[in-house]
């Protein structure tokens, strides 16, 4: 898989997420899914159940991921800094994810810094694992 397809996937896998489309993640992530989450919690987060929930009360509300409320196109993500590092049938791809949505006082962008690590399994890529961190200078120490 070269780069761009690797680009491609990731953006598909993503995609999923903010579509609420548990088919799409379902084929992009491997089962024994690990994620570090910052804003959720300060602990490792195994498996996809915690995705799966998210996605179908989101699905269940009308919601998208980043814009609750407003539609599909109300919402982008964007890779800034992206890089990937390919090794064999493993590759890491570190970003800044920068979602902007739509809002009633204009455009509103968060972001936050990534690590995704996709797998080749059975032929197939899929993630292993996420890791998030705030895309702002955080404490070192908790306040």
């Amino acid at each position: 898989m070269s780069d761009h397809e690797i680009v491609e996937f990731l953006k598909k896998h993503l995609q999923a997420i903010r579509d609420n489309d548990v088919q799409t993640y379902h084929e992009t992530t491997a089962e024994d899914l690990t994620l570090y989450e910052w804003w959720v919690t300060p602990h490792r987060i195994d498996g996809r159940p915690f995705h799966e929930f998210m996605m179908k009360a989101n699905a269940e509300r009308g919601a998208v991921f980043g814009a609750e409320g407003r539609g599909n196109d109300a919402v982008r993500f964007d890779l800034s800094n992206l890089h990937i590092q390919r090794y064999g049938d493993t590759a890491i791809a570190s970003f800044t994810l920068l979602i902007s949505a739509v809002a009633p006082e204009g455009v509103k962008v968060v972001s936050h810094n990534e690590s995704r690590v996709m797998v080749k399994l059975n032929g197939a890529w899929k993630v292993v694992h996420v890791h998030k961190s705030p895309a702002w200078q955080a404490p070192h120490i908790p306040v």
